[in-house]
């Protein structure tokens, strides 16, 4: 093992940024064509997703702010990048645009039900969504890179949005089928609450823009007993760096270990997953461990007994 291992791979996002931006333009397309004002709420909220996936990924000028406590650092999430402001612009804008629009529709009575392949639409993306979202949770559980926890909230909120397009548009059907003239305000209704939905999202991302999400700092003690319980893995030489990233009950860790160059890639990895399920079942309160393993070096003046002399001649640290 002659470079440092990274154990855990990166987040892979793209399958989710390319399927809320399929969602986001089938929504769009069909809303504009039929005219449902739902369908483009919900359209906006997939351009949302897609959004801060997008702007979460690209570098900003932001860097993390990192506090250390003994051996382990707890920090606050960096801000989102700049692009996310102008993202937030445009959304932003789309949402108050389909507020007044629905608004509108509200108090002149000029609403029309929806067609049968609004509808349809609407039970389609809803599948698309949950099929992504299948994907995207069997991914990480996987490959063990992504905080289940954010992926599991964030499919809430897009799921609320779904729930509440799929009840406008079915009230306002099932007012023109029961003959109930007032069922038919259920979509613009439903319109302008994924409309307020979209702007209280946008002002979180917009938030975190400029602030950064702040995370609390973990106690001295608490980052002792984490090093010490990965020291206590058979295989671990040092523990040479430890984070833990905290966001109300959750915490994230990401340490990263040295152990003998000597050993072969899967026994390091054997390492790494070992000490990655001791602090999951010792701390329910961590959520998510990503190892990262590098050779050990002791370097001078202490010569490594791990390595075969190349010279027969005597030297004075023998």
């Amino acid at each position: 093992m002659t470079r440092e291992q990274a154990v855990i791979p990166e987040p892979v996002s793209w399958t989710g940024i390319v399927g809320d931006i399929v969602l986001a333009v089938f929504l769009g397309t069909v809303g504009l064509f039929y005219g449902s004002l739902a369908l483009l709420a919900g359209a906006l909220y997939s351009a949302y997703d897609a959004a801060a996936s997008v702007a979460a990924k690209l570098p900003g000028p932001g860097n993390t702010r990192v506090k250390r406590v003994g051996s382990l650092s707890a920090s606050k999430e960096s801000p989102e990048p700049l692009p996310a402001i102008f993202f937030s612009v445009f959304l932003l804008m789309g949402a108050v645009q389909l507020g007044i629009a629905a608004f509108t529709d509200l108090t002149e009575g000029d609403t029309a039900p929806p067609e049968t392949f609004v509808l349809a639409a609407v039970l389609l993306s809803m599948a698309l969504r949950e099929s992504l979202f299948q994907v995207k949770l069997r991914l990480s559980r996987r490959k063990s890179n992504v905080n289940l926890q954010s992926l599991i909230e964030k499919h809430r909120h897009s799921l609320f949005s779904s729930v509440v397009v799929l009840a406008g548009v079915f009230g306002a059907m099932g007012g023109q089928a029961w003959d109930v003239p007032a069922l038919v305000y259920l979509e613009p209704s439903a319109a302008i609450l994924v409309a307020l939905h979209v702007l209280i999202q946008v002002y979180g991302l917009v938030k975190r823009s400029v602030y950064g999400s702040p995370s609390s700092h973990l106690r001295e003690e608490d980052a002792a007993s984490l090093v010490e319980t990965v020291q206590r893995v058979h295989g671990v030489i040092t523990v040479d760096d430890l984070k833990a990233q905290e966001s109300g009950h959750y915490v994230t860790v990401t340490a990263k270990i040295s152990v003998n160059p000597k050993i072969t890639v899967m026994e390091a990895h054997d390492i790494a997953n070992r000490a990655k399920m001791l602090l999951l079942n010792r701390f329910t309160h961590i959520t998510d461990v990503r190892i990262q393993v590098a050779p050990y070096e002791a370097g001078y003046p202490y010569k490594s007994n791990t390595e075969e002399s190349d010279s027969d001649l005597p030297n004075l640290l023998q």
